[in-house]
């Protein structure tokens, strides 16, 4: 229960912080993006925000014996750069820069982002389940064992 409501109140404070910053605002998004012409660095900034927040946490959290939600810690076990790596990356770079959307902000928006989000987040679903079939007619990949050990 208390990985539940951790999650859930890391969940509210990340879509709070999106909402606070404007970055439920796709336009500001695809401003960003749009360095060769009206740039809007704002984002720029909230990132760095979120660097200097989570900078020391890492620090603290590389001092203690296990998380304090879990018995231990999990790093990331892939270290590779591959082409599932890269093609995820590239699709999500030409999504964000095609809607200004990526999932966390879609879903704090859904209450005032009418049907162009909701039609982003059925369009990100059914991309999960495709990757999630295709990722199951292959051999188990490191997400699925990392699934099942957190099951």
């Amino acid at each position: 229960m208390p990985r539940l409501i951790s999650a859930l109140a890391a969940g509210v404070l990340f879509g709070l912080g999106l909402t606070v910053s404007h970055m439920i605002d796709p336009a500001k998004v695809l401003g960003f993006l749009d360095i060769a012409g009206d740039w809007d660095p704002s984002l720029a900034c909230v990132m760095l925000g979120a660097l200097i927040v989570v900078t020391p946490t890492y620090v603290l959290a590389g001092r203690l014996d296990a998380p304090l939600c879990a018995a231990t810690f999990s790093p990331p076990t892939a270290t590779r750069v591959d082409r599932r790596l890269v093609a995820g990356a590239l699709l999500f770079g030409v999504g964000w820069g095609l809607v200004g959307y990526c999932p966390g902000p879609a879903l704090a928006s859904v209450g005032i982002g009418g049907g162009r989000t909701l039609l982003f987040i059925a369009a990100m679903l059914m991309g999960m389940a495709v990757f999630a079939g295709i990722s199951r007619d292959r051999a188990p990949s490191v997400l699925h064992r990392e699934s099942a050990r957190q099951l």
